[in-house]
């Protein structure tokens, strides 16, 4: 299923002090988009109360996200933020499927967009139609998932979190709390970053990791897979789930199945960040999507009114990863509660 709007308006590193000094300066609406002499003066004629007036530009925001999968809004939200402060025209569609998802593209190439921000689950599949904007003369800029391929692929900049480095701090999270045995729950078999997510948890689990496959566009069935899973195997004493609505359906299999099994997730959301409060999922190991979709837009708007990217183009700005537990969660609720973590 293909949604498409248009609007108006997974070595941890945090955000590169430029990028942050960046996104500072824009809350606070004193970033130029030129530099020297009466260029920069122009420049900060161009905002106004924290929004610009430069020229109206358009930007296709276009990802791998499922029908119902929360995170995507948040990401989504992050964008439309980005797109009202710098006078951009948004668009955005998704699709799961990455045949699908690379004709989204072609579509905004067609369209003649003045920037692309896609995302990279299935970069082989983005390969040809991501040259093809570059061709175009359209920066491409890559989000979410794809970090350990943007530069192949020829991005500008990517906003995201090492996967495998994610899935790393989730093992070791593990050992910390004494688990053994654990079971991986994969709910898109051909997604990169999901998988490195499972195979860094591996690397550092000291216990036992099973994979399992379900399909998250079915949450019936991703409920009955779980719950044969924890029935069949009761030594089973924690599920690691790769996104927060998995994660919320894997509460209901323990609760049915009868397992003793303490859950934990990647990504976060409202539902999630209460049901780490009350203690039914132990922690979320949290990318910061809306800071991931605010980033991949205000950086096309840079690059256009100021030439300006991050990096110097050969190094990805990390939104995560970051841990959200008990010890934490109060903070972190409030802004889930908003829809912007």
């Amino acid at each position: 299923m293909t949604r498409t709007t248009t609007m108006s308006h997974p070595r941890s590193r945090r955000i590169t002090p430029v990028v942050a000094a960046v996104v500072a300066a824009l809350l606070v609406a004193g970033c130029s988009s030129s530099s020297g002499g009466k260029k920069a003066d122009e420049a900060g004629n161009n905002i106004s109360a924290g929004k610009a007036t430069t020229p109206r530009m358009t930007v296709a925001l276009i990802t791998h996200a499922a029908p119902g999968d929360t995170f995507w809004d948040i990401v989504r939200k992050g964008a439309q933020t980005a797109a009202a402060k710098d006078n951009v025209k948004l668009i955005y569609s998704s699709d799961p499927n990455a045949g699908n998802q690379a004709n989204l593209v072609q579509n905004a190439i067609d369209q003649k967009v003045d920037g692309i921000a896609v995302t990279l689950a299935k970069p082989d599949a983005l390969k040809s139609v991501v040259a093809k904007a570059r061709q175009a003369g359209i920066p491409v800029v890559g989000l979410n998932s794809g970090v350990s391929g943007w530069k192949k692929l020829g991005l500008l900049e990517f906003f995201g979190q090492d996967e495998t480095v994610a899935g790393e701090a989730f093992g070791k999270k593990l050992n910390k709390v004494g688990a053994k045995h654990t079971a991986c729950v994969i709910q898109e078999q051909g997604n990169i970053g999901l998988t490195q997510r499972c195979e860094g948890l591996k690397k550092t689990f000291s216990g036992k990791t099973d994979i399992l496959y379900v399909n998250g566009t079915d949450m019936p069935s991703v409920k009955s897979t779980i719950t044969a899973k924890l029935k069949q195997d009761s030594s089973i004493d924690f599920v690691a789930t790769l996104a927060a609505p998995i994660a919320l359906t894997a509460e209901q299999s323990v609760s049915e199945s009868g397992s003793k099994a303490k859950l934990a997730t990647f990504d976060l959301n409202k539902d999630a960040a209460d049901a780490i409060k009350s203690g039914k999922i132990q922690w979320a190991i949290d990318q910061q999507p809306f800071l991931q979709g605010y980033l991949s837009v205000d950086a096309q708007w840079l690059y256009k009114t100021n030439g300006n990217f991050s990096g110097g183009g050969a190094q990805a700005v990390l939104t995560g990863p970051a841990i959200v537990d008990k010890s934490n969660i109060d903070k972190v609720a409030a802004f889930a509660a908003k829809g912007t973590r």
